[in-house]
């Protein structure tokens, strides 16, 4: 039986399971803060120490914050920054993260054949039905995004970056900051006023709301969204692990 070390790096805190080939965890997760400031050595570094605390496994996946394309980094907007999302960004950590290839020296690392995507894309894994065009969007300190056609995974798009109001992107106006300063109503209606805005851009068969604030949304305006829009557990982040492996592209 294959098993899979699963590992979901946020903004905030990084946590990681061994899953079996159902996708039931072997150990109870295990958790530590996003350590500040985080060039890719830390990381990696972090990454196999959480490793060590968990049964030994066959493989692993980590999802990131970010643009990856086939392991490497493009941008990961959070881990850039000097004392974690919304703070100064480090020209320094900039550079370094740039080109960055994660997947080779977390394989390196762990001694574990790795996968490294989005940590949308992973969550998605861990959710889609397999048929039509699902979108996924992960509510956290920022805005997620995977986009699956058929389930297999579509090339990233960093929605989060894009402008919506008052010169503010999706990361800042839906995050976590937002909804601490509005308060969980006024953002539910943000909420809803972004999927209405998209739907017609992307016309989603599906739509999986995830992620640590996706339990936030008040029902009345998540009913308003419709019945192609749903909610799922955090927890097919860690999940995802499994499923990623075969929903990804050659």
């Amino acid at each position: 039986m294959t098993t899979t070390l699963a590992i979901d790096c946020g903004g905030g805190g990084i946590k990681a399971s061994v899953l079996d080939e159902a996708g039931t965890m072997r150990a109870q997760p295990v958790r530590v803060p996003t350590p500040y400031p985080l060039p890719p050595a830390l990381f990696v570094q972090t990454l196999s120490d959480l490793a060590a605390k968990l049964p030994t496994a066959d493989r692993a996946t980590v999802g990131m914050p970010g643009m990856l394309r086939h392991g490497v980094v493009v941008a990961t907007p959070h881990y850039v920054t000097r004392n974690g999302p919304r703070t100064k960004v480090d020209p320094d950590l900039v550079g370094q993260w740039a080109g960055y290839d994660v997947r080779t020296a977390l394989t390196d690392s762990l001694g574990l054949p790795t996968l490294v995507l989005n940590d949308a894309e992973v969550h998605g894994a861990g959710v889609v039905a397999g048929t039509g065009l699902e979108l996924v969007f992960t509510l956290g300190t920022g805005l997620g995004c995977a986009l699956f056609d058929g389930g297999i995974l579509a090339p990233h798009l960093e929605l989060s970056q894009a402008p919506v109001r008052w010169g503010m992107s999706y990361d800042t106006y839906i995050g976590e900051h937002e909804r601490r300063r509005l308060g969980d109503a006024f953002w539910s209606r943000r909420i809803r006023a972004i999927v209405d805005g998209l739907r017609p851009v992307f016309m989603w068969d599906r739509l999986y709301i995830g992620g640590g604030n996706a339990r936030r949304i008040r029902p009345e305006q998540l009913t308003k969204m419709g019945d192609d829009v749903v909610v799922v557990p955090n927890t097919a982040g860690i999940i995802g692990g499994v499923r990623a492996w075969s929903l990804t592209r050659p």
